[in-house]
C-alpha cells in the first residue's frame, strides 16, 4: 500500500492557484465597481482560506499580495479621482492586516490545542500500557522461552557424534523466528508508548486489530474472560493512523474488561467485530456482559474527566471520541438487550491509490 501525501504537490499547486484567482477576481471588482463600495476587503476571505492549509509564512505572504493587489486596483482608479477611492483602500487595507492577524492568532491557538490533545492521549496511551505489563511480559516471555529451548536442542545436535547439521538448522530457524516475534510486539509497545504527531496511511484493518488484541490477550485471559474477534472478509483499506485507531480499540477493550470484574469468574464474554455498515463504512463494535451503561449516562459518557470509575480519571473515552472524529468517524453506546454495553466507532473509507 502506498502512503498517500497530504494534498500533494499538486493539490497544493492547485489550492494556491485557486487563492490567487479569487484575489484576482476580488481585485478587478474593486477596479471597476464604484468607487464607494469597499469591494477589496472581500480580500480577506482569501486569507481566512490560506490559514487552513498554509503555514505563517504562507499566510504572510498571501495577505501581501492581497494588499498588493488592493493599492494596485487604487493606483488604477486615480484618473478616476475620488476620495472615497482612497479611504476605501485604507479601509481594505487595514480590514487585510487586521484579519491576518487575527487568523494567524487562532491557527496557533489551534495548534496549541491540537498539540495538547496529542499529550493528553499518548499520556492515555501509557497508562494503558500500564495495565498491560503483565500481559505485555508474558507475550515476550513466550518466544524468549521458545528460543532458549531451541539453543539448547540446537547445542545437543552439534554435539552429537556425529553433529545433526540439519536439526541443528532446524533449531537455529526457530530461534530467529521466535526472536522476531519478540521483535515485533516490542516494536508495537513502542509505537504505543512513544509520542508523535498524527500519520495517516493506508491501513490493513484485519492486520490492525490483531495487533493490538494480541498485546491484551494475556490479560483479557488472566481475567478469565472469553474472548471473540470477528472481522469480515474483504474489508477496505483506511486512511488512518493505525496507533490512534489501536488505542481506541484497546481502550475499548480494557474498559470492557473493567466493566465485567463483578461477572461470575468464566462467564465473561468479551466480542469484538468489525465490518461494513448499510453507508459502507467499517464498522467496530467491542461489546460485553458486565455492568452496561445507564440510560443518563449514554450522553455523558464520552464527555472530558466524566467516569463512573472509583479510580478513573474519565480521558479515555473522551480522547476516544476527538481521534474517531478527527478521522471523520463517529463514536457511540447503546445497552445490550440483555445485559452489557456495545461500543461503537464507524469509520469512513476511501479510495486508495495504486
Amino acid at each position: 500500500m502506498r502512503e498517500p501525501e497530504s494534498f500533494g504537490k499538486a493539490a497544493m499547486a492547485i489550492r494556491l492557484a485557486a487563492l490567487l484567482g479569487l484575489a484576482i477576481v476580488i481585485a478587478i471588482a474593486d477596479t471597476l465597481t464604484d468607487l464607494e463600495i469597499a469591494v477589496g476587503v472581500f480580500q480577506i476571505a482569501v486569507v481566512l482560506m490560506a490559514v487552513r492549509f498554509l503555514p505563517v509564512g504562507g499566510v504572510i505572504a498571501v495577505a501581501l499580495t492581497c494588499m498588493a493587489l488592493t493599492v494596485l486596483s487604487y493606483e488604477l482608479t486615480l484618473s478616476r479621482g475620488s476620495e472615497a477611492a482612497l479611504i476605501n483602500c485604507v479601509i481594505s487595507l487595514a480590514a487585510i492586516a487586521m484579519a491576518t492577524y487575527l487568523a494567524l492568532r487562532m491557527a496557533v491557538a489551534i495548534r496549541s490545542v491540537h498539540e495538547a490533545r496529542s499529550q493528553l492521549a499518548q499520556i492515555a496511551r501509557v497508562n494503558m500500557l500500564g495495565e498491560l505489563t503483565a500481559s505485555i511480559a508474558h507475550e515476550i516471555n513466550q518466544p524468549l522461552s521458545a528460543i532458549v529451548t531451541s539453543g539448547n536442542a540446537c547445542t545437543r545436535w552439534l554435539a552429537a557424534e556425529p553433529a545433526n547439521l540439519d536439526r541443528a538448522r532446524q533449531a537455529l530457524a526457530r530461534m530467529i523466528g521466535d526472536a522476531n516475534r519478540a521483535g515485533d510486539i516490542i516494536v508495537r509497545v513502542r509505537a504505543l508508548a512513544k509520542r508523535s504527531a498524527a500519520h495517516k496511511e493506508w491501513i490493513n484493518v484485519a492486520d490492525t486489530v490483531a495487533e493490538i488484541v494480541s498485546l491484551a490477550h494475556s490479560e483479557i485471559d488472566g481475567q478469565q474472560v472469553t474472548l471473540d474477534v470477528e472481522v469480515s472478509e474483504g474489508l477496505p483499506p483506511l486512511l488512518a493512523d493505525r496507533v490512534q485507531i489501536q488505542q481506541v480499540v484497546l481502550n475499548l477493550m480494557l474498559n470492557a474488561v473493567d466493566a465485567m470484574r463483578k461477572v461470575e469468574p468464566g462467564k465473561a464474554r468479551l466480542k469484538v467485530v468489525v465490518d461494513l455498515n448499510a453507508g459502507g463504512e467499517v464498522r467496530f463494535s467491542v461489546s460485553d456482559n458486565g455492568i452496561g451503561v445507564q440510560p443518563e449516562n449514554l450522553e455523558r459518557i464520552f464527555d472530558a474527566f466524566y467516569t463512573t470509575k472509583e479510580e478513573g480519571m474519565g480521558i479515555g473515552l473522551a480522547i476516544s471520541r476527538s481521534i474517531i472524529e478527527a478521522h471523520g468517524g463517529r463514536i457511540w453506546v447503546t445497552p445490550n438487550p440483555s445485559v452489557g454495553a456495545t461500543f461503537h466507532f464507524t469509520l469512513p473509507t476511501g479510495k486508495m491509490e495504486s
